[in-house]
Parts: C-alpha cells; sequence; structure tokens
C-alpha cells in the first residue's frame, strides 16, 4: 500500500465551502469573499487579447505585471514576486523558511490556509491569543518561541474584519527576534488603502513581507493572481520553490489591466463599503452583533456554537449559504460576503426570520 509521508498523513484537507442549494431552491452564496462586481470590460479585453498567443509559455518574469504594480505602489519592481492567487507564495514561504522542527505563529482567529501552510511543511503550527476579535500585539510577541521561524497576520484580518495600525505592526515587528519572518497578509488592503498606512517600507529591513490578492478588490479570483514584495535576500530563496510558469498569460494581461484601471477598483471598493454599512446596521438594529469590518465581508457573532449552527441550518434550507467558522475557532460565528443588493437583504430577511422563530 502507498502511504503519504507522516505530517501529510495527519493532516485534513482544506476546508472548502459547501456550495449546494436545496432541491428547487436557487442557490445564493456570500461564502467566500469573491468581488461583488465582474472585472471591469478593460480588464477582459486584455485577458482576451492574449489567447492568440496560448500556445506559448507565460513570461516567468511577469514583467507588464511587475512593472505596473511598482509604478502604483511606487516600489522596485524586481523585489515584486507574483503567485498563483496569494495562496502560492503563502504556502512557498512556508516551504522555504520554516521545517519539521520549527514553528509557524499566526494569531487564534486568523485565516485557516496559514495553518495548512505550515503543516504542509511538517512544521508546529502556534496561536496567540485575540482580544474582543483583534489581534494582539503584545500577545504574539510573547508566544514566540525559540523555534518559531514565521509569524502570519492577515491585515486587515479574515475572518474578523478587523485591522491592525501600522503603529502597531511596527511594534510587532521590533518586538519579534531577528530570526523571525514577519509576513502581513493584505488581500483585503485595498479596502482600507483611503486609511493611508501602507506597509511596504516594512520590507526594506529584510525581515518583513508583504502580500495582496487580486482576488477581491480587483474582481479576479477566477483568474488566480497574487503578488508580494519580498526583501531582495527573501526573494531570492522564494524563487526556487516557486512554479516558473505559475499564472497564465491570459490572468497576467487581465492583473495588469486591472492595475491600469484604478478608478474601477475604486468604485467596486467604494460600492462594497456602501453595501456592508448598510447589512452591517441592519442587522445590528435587528439585534445580531456584528463586528466593525474594513473588507468585503461582514462576521456575525451569534450567542451560541449551537445558535449559530441553527442559524446556518435555516439559510442553506433557502439556499443561502455563509461561510462558518470552526476552522478560525470562531464556532459561533457566521461571514457574509458582501454581494449585490438583492442579495444581503435576503440575508437580513433571512437571519430577521430566523430570529423571530427563536423568541418564540
Amino acid at each position: 500500500m502507498i502511504k503519504a509521508v507522516d505530517h501529510i498523513a495527519t493532516m485534513s484537507p482544506y476546508a472548502l465551502a459547501e456550495l449546494k442549494a436545496p432541491p428547487g431552491k436557487r442557490l445564493v452564496s456570500l461564502s467566500q469573499n469573491e468581488s461583488l462586481r465582474p472585472p471591469s470590460r478593460r480588464t477582459m479585453a486584455a485577458a482576451a487579447n492574449v489567447l492568440e498567443a496560448g500556445h506559448l509559455y507565460p513570461d516567468p518574469e511577469w514583467s507588464l505585471l511587475r512593472n505596473a504594480l511598482a509604478a502604483l505602489h511606487a516600489i522596485p519592481a524586481e523585489q515584486i514576486l507574483c503567485g498563483n492567487g496569494s495562496m502560492e507564495l503563502i504556502a512557498c514561504l512556508a516551504h522555504a523558511f520554516a521545517a519539521e522542527d520549527h514553528a509557524v505563529l499566526a494569531p487564534a482567529h486568523s485565516y485557516p490556509f496559514f495553518k495548512t501552510a505550515a503543516l504542509l511543511v511538517g512544521a508546529r503550527f502556534d496561536t496567540a491569543l485575540e482580544e474582543d476579535g483583534q489581534v494582539s500585539v503584545d500577545a504574539l510577541i510573547a508566544a514566540v518561541q525559540p523555534d518559531t521561524r514565521i509569524v502570519f497576520v492577515a491585515n486587515p484580518g479574515n475572518p474578523t474584519g478587523t485591522r491592525i495600525p501600522r503603529s502597531e505592526l511596527l511594534r510587532l515587528r521590533d518586538g519579534l527576534p531577528d530570526h523571525v519572518l514577519l509576513v502581513i497578509d493584505e488581500a483585503y488592503g485595498e479596502f482600507s488603502d483611503h486609511l493611508d498606512e501602507p506597509m511596504f517600507d516594512l520590507a526594506v529591513r529584510g525581515d518583513t513581507v508583504i502580500l495582496r490578492t487580486f482576488s477581491k478588490a480587483y474582481g479576479l479570483a477566477g483568474l488566480r493572481v497574487g503578488w508580494g514584495f519580498f526583501p531582495q535576500t527573501i526573494a531570492n530563496e522564494m524563487r526556487k520553490v516557486m512554479n516558473p510558469n505559475n499564472i497564465s498569460a491570459a490572468s497576467q494581461a487581465a492583473a495588469t489591466a486591472a492595475v491600469e484601471d484604478q478608478d474601477y477598483m475604486r468604485e467596486t471598493c467604494a460600492l462594497t463599503d456602501q453595501l456592508r454599512d448598510k447589512f452591517i446596521a441592519r442587522l445590528r438594529a435587528a439585534g445580531f452583533s456584528v463586528a466593525e469590518s474594513f473588507t468585503n465581508f461582514a462576521l456575525v457573532r451569534f450567542d451560541s456554537v449551537q445558535a449559530a449552527q441553527s442559524a446556518d441550518i435555516a439559510l442553506r434550507a433557502e439556499g443561502m449559504i455563509a461561510r462558518s467558522q470552526g476552522g478560525a475557532r470562531l464556532p459561533d460565528c457566521l461571514r457574509f460576503t458582501v454581494g449585490a443588493a438583492e442579495k444581503l437583504d435576503l440575508a437580513a430577511d433571512l437571519l430577521e426570520r430566523w430570529a423571530e422563530g427563536e423568541s418564540t
């Protein structure tokens, strides 16, 4: 019998969203934090224009995309690496900088793939307590062990939706040992860029990586493009474990065009903010506990794990799919992606109806 190596055999598969509606019900998914709008026409046209060269391998240097990102963010292009979604870059960071005798650390309620990436290389995955859904810098620093090699934080957080101020991230970096790599995952960064607290300058130190993605604000989740700003020494090691043909030519062209169409992306963020805040206000008025969000989703906390499960069952019975958060150690919560207004209205209607039934 062929067996996987021990540390893989003991892992659970990464939990995917269960996108299935009951018979006779229309599927309405608010579970995967995709953009509420499709890519811009300019972006779609750019992808279509390169299809005739589909017999050729894509540019392994992502030249046009890197240059566009460098110009937008005023950072050196040579320190930008692009991945097949930021998940590839997270996994490659773990492969390059952690091993079986190391530990990877993250906040307790963090993006579940941080744990997956650590377990893939046999590293121990440690967590630090959070305070009321907020990352605690003091707790993270205190949780560092002699064998800790990577600290992952998402900012804004997933699934909490909360945000760590720049001053606190600087304090975190200063409090970590020199041998610990800090990775700041800004998958939802575009939704809080208006606060003008960029973190790219931290990479200049040589011990911090900033990650971003095109799956959220840019609306390219299906094309799988992520990127990061790396210290040059870290980038050199990353290249050793990355697939050299990891992003298709169509995806590179689409992402480049999306970067050059900032007006469309900003319109998406503004619309998302408007719909999110309206949704949160309605749920709070109905008595639900909903955290402030700097993302394209809202996290709803219920009175108990049983209540969250009951609400999830009631929603699914009508074809409405939210995302349960047991994998992020928040089993009493459901996360709702900001979708079209009619989808959010339906979600709110169903939650209010469920709450009325619970109170009778």
